[in-house]
């Protein structure tokens, strides 16, 4: 498929989307964020792709949502059109994203970048939700996942100041994986991507969705969650496979299976 606001690629086992909407520092409207989500599902649906990249270049993540966008429109239009829905089909991805940040992810580029499971940051990214600057304050879980993330006080601040924080500070406060030199960004996360992507796809969807429960289930839930699905992954082939080659002191071959 061709997109007019994100690229694609495929570098192997690894599918890589870079949002393409430099002049307006990736800014988020209806448009780029159905283009998004369009492509994170292509990648989804391809079995040869195991684990997906966002980026949005070397410059800039997504500097925000596009407010040109909501113009004079009322709370009746807001709720109908359902904007931030779109950024459920990301969450919604059942294989791992890495976003890959330089630059500015503030707002909902902040929030988008929540959204995945990881996050590899430049030297130079930057992270807020300054929506409350205009008025408004942030609408796709920028409040949730910072607070769960970052905990009550420092959640707070963000949200009520609108001030961002460096790549460093989100890195000690466990926002990021890991920061890395700008000219090596994308290669840092492909590596991280490829270790994922030899692991057994099957097993590797359920740890990352019982990952997620844990953010949305009591725990006495989430452990039983954990449980059946770690039940469920011995009628799997990869996982007779994966036994069968530590006892045989080989290396495995992971089918999906």
């Amino acid at each position: 498929m061709s997109y007019e606001y994100v690229l694609t690629e495929r570098d192997g086992p690894v599918g890589i989307v870079t949002l393409n909407r430099p002049r307006q520092l990736n800014a988020l409207s209806s448009a780029v964020l159905t283009e998004l989500a369009d492509a994170l599902e292509a990648h989804e649906r391809d079995d040869e792709i195991r684990v997906l990249i966002l980026t949005g270049g070397p410059d800039v993540f997504a500097a925000g949502a596009d407010l040109k966008e909501f113009g004079a429109r009322s709370v009746v239009d807001m709720m109908a059109g359902n904007r931030v829905a779109l950024f459920d089909r990301v969450r919604n991805v059942s294989k791992p994203v890495i976003a890959a940040v330089s630059g500015y992810a503030l707002g909902g580029g902040c929030e988008l970048a929540m959204l995945c499971d990881m996050i590899v940051a430049s030297e130079t990214a930057r992270f807020g939700q300054p929506e409350i600057n205009v008025g408004i304050m942030p609408g796709a879980g920028g409040t949730q996942r910072l607070a769960r993330t970052f905990g009550k006080a420092k959640a707070m601040e963000m949200v009520l100041t609108g001030e961002w924080i460096d790549a460093q500070t989100a890195e000690r406060l466990g926002l990021v994986n890991r920061v890395v030199p700008k000219d090596r960004l994308l290669a840092e996360a492909k590596a991280l991507a490829l270790k994922i992507a030899a692991k057994p796809p099957l097993a590797v969807k359920l740890a990352k969705q019982a990952v997620h429960k844990a953010f949305e289930l009591p725990l006495s839930e989430a452990v039983e969650l954990e449980r059946r699905l770690f039940y469920l992954l011995f009628a799997t082939e990869d996982a007779k496979e994966g036994i069968s080659a530590f006892a045989e002191k080989r290396t495995p071959t992971f089918h999906g299976r």
